[in-house]
């Protein structure tokens, strides 16, 4: 039997430590290079898509 997540949040990336919460696992980082550099990695380790939320959020979705 396969697991599989989908149609969820699979990871949110911030810089903003104070804008962001929820049951997804939040990623901290130091600034935009560190911000995008993450969500890369994370989106290809997870299989999932990079969404720019704007205001140094992004968030990686399973379609």
């Amino acid at each position: 039997m396969d697991v599989t997540l989908e149609h969820a949040i699979a990871a949110v990336i911030t810089t903003r430590r104070d804008r962001v919460g929820g049951g997804a696992p939040i990623f901290f980082a130091d600034d935009e290079d560190d911000l995008h550099r993450t969500a890369i990695y994370l989106a290809k380790i997870l299989d999932g898509v990079v969404h720019d939320l704007g205001g140094g959020t992004y968030i990686v979705v399973k379609h």
